[in-house]
């Protein structure tokens, strides 16, 4: 007897157990029927309740169909920084788009619309991972709560927005600057799974949209667009979904840098510096002070010009635009304080320069021709005029008449008058010393530049006249006031033309 009871005490326990067990059960999944009576606390708790609802298992994980993320971003703050730092700061709201089936919940709640919470919503319903891989920085703007919002429809769709900061990498192309054109990129990336299990999608109607009262200051925005893509996880350690491919979204926009900054501050001036730096032109040959320091001060200020606007630029190995215009604007300078050292230097020469013919050739030949050779061009001088002992010019000439006696070698020689024309070339004469000295009797005279005139001397093979150091540096300073401008000029047509052009 006592044997049978006990044996029907414990039958009677193990039942009770049972029944506590099964109203405790009862008791931690509550029911979802007649969900319009509960506030939306209420019943967000009970659809989310953890007996239900795994927030750490993907979507579809009963079904193993592929998860679609649908994004769109609505950016309504841009500002690219230095060239330097090769990066931008960007505003934007990201929305993101998807159904879990397990969230539907027109059947138990048909009067209710939408579901809408914020972080605390967030933290009980599962969510993509996602990160932005070319970010420097990134963050939510405010607090939690205030930034991230999230509804959930009654058929199951879930729109989570997040409103972020972001300071992303841009790797620009600076050959060139400052006429470039950057092209930058926001890229997202799926983190926890890869691309058989949860893809990423733009939504079909305007997937990227700009904020009206967006505006750049150094920039204007020229195009954007977005692509889909796949990229490869081959850092298996680095991503909990191993190897393999991710699905990825980019929004890429396509910038142009303002140039009305640099064509104020940097362009203008130097061109104004360089045209500075030819008044040293209009100056004497043997003026070396006033030269000096016009030829110097102005290259010192493009340099401070040009290194003030470098400061701002990344060191990279390649030419830029504004390096080639900057070398170009150096060498103009250089050339023109050249230019003053190779016509004072001519001008303190104490010996005259024969001339065959009075043109550009033959002046440069005869001031950079060595002494020797220089010998060697009289000797062939004289031989080529044999009646000639000597060519003189009027300054020359004029010193040696009161004492010489006038011979046949000395009847004619030969001077440069420099007349006003529209080719400014000086006309060749030849004339007796009598009429350049006393201006008394019109004597015999022959144009050269005339092979008709008639004369009763006899034909001469060649011809040879002087000029004296004065004279041959007058001659390369009134040529360089047109040669520079010119070349400055061709200069520009080439670099514009390459910079807008090419």
């Amino acid at each position: 007897m006592n044997f049978s009871a006990v044996l029907l005490c414990l039958l009677v326990v193990f039942k009770c157990a049972a029944c506590l067990n099964s109203t405790i059960d009862t008791l931690e999944c509550p029911a979802l029927e007649s969900g319009d009576i509960y506030t939306q606390s209420e019943f967000l708790s009970r659809l989310a309740h953890k007996c239900r609802y795994d927030r750490l298992l993907l979507p579809t994980y009963e079904t193993r169909d592929v998860v679609y993320v649908h994004a769109s971003a609505y950016i309504y703050f841009i500002q690219p920084a230095e060239a330097h730092d090769l990066n931008f700061k960007l505003h934007f709201l990201l929305q993101l788009r998807w159904t879990d089936p397990r969230l539907a919940y027109s059947i138990y709640s048909p009067e209710r619309t939408r579901i809408i919470g914020e972080n605390d919503l967030r933290s009980r319903v599962w969510a993509p991972h996602l990160y932005i891989p070319n970010e420097q920085s990134s963050s939510l703007m405010g607090t939690d709560s205030k930034d991230v919002l999230i509804s959930i429809a009654p058929s199951g769709e879930v729109l989570f927005s997040r409103r972020m900061q972001g300071v992303l990498y841009c790797w620009m192309n600076l050959q060139k600057f400052p006429f470039d054109e950057q092209t930058c990129s926001m890229n997202l990336e799926s983190w926890k799974y890869n691309a058989s299990i949860l893809r990423l999608m733009w939504e079909k109607d305007n997937p990227v949209r700009l904020s009206s009262e967006l505006h750049l200051t150094e920039y204007s925005l020229l195009d954007y667009w977005t692509n889909e893509s796949v990229v490869r996880g081959d850092m298996a350690h680095m991503r909990v979904g191993g190897a393999g491919n991710y699905s990825a979204l980019k929004f890429t926009f396509k910038l142009g840098r303002e140039v009305g900054y640099y064509l104020m501050d940097y362009f203008i001036p130097s061109m104004m510096i360089v045209a500075m730096s030819w008044v040293t032109f209009w100056l004497q040959a043997d003026a070396s002070p006033p030269r000096i320091t016009l030829g110097t001060s102005t290259m010192l200020s493009f340099i401070t010009l040009a290194s003030s606007q470098a400061k701002t630029l990344p060191k990279v190995s390649y030419i830029k635009a504004s390096e080639i215009w900057f070398l170009g604007c150096t060498g103009f300078i250089f050339a023109a304080l050249v230019e003053f050292a190779f016509v004072n230097t001519i001008y303190h020469r104490k010996k005259v320069a024969p001339l065959k013919k009075v043109n550009s050739k033959y002046i440069l030949k005869s001031t950079l021709t060595p002494r020797l050779a220089r010998k060697e061009l009289q000797k062939e001088m004289q031989e080529s005029s044999p009646q000639l002992s000597k060519s003189r010019s009027c300054s020359s000439l004029s010193q040696e008449t009161s004492t010489e006696p006038a011979g046949p070698g000395y009847n004619n020689y030969l001077t440069v008058h420099s007349f006003p024309s529209a080719m400014n070339l000086p006309t060749i004469t030849t004339q007796s010393c009598d009429d350049m000295n006393t201006r008394q009797s019109p004597g015999r005279r022959q144009h050269l530049n005339s092979g008709s005139d008639i004369s009763d001397d006899p034909p001469q093979h060649h011809t040879w006249t002087e000029m004296t150091p004065k004279e041959i540096a007058a001659w390369i300073d009134k040529r360089s006031r047109l040669l520079f401008p010119l070349m400055f000029l061709c200069f520009n047509i080439l670099y514009w033309t390459f910079v807008y052009c090419l």
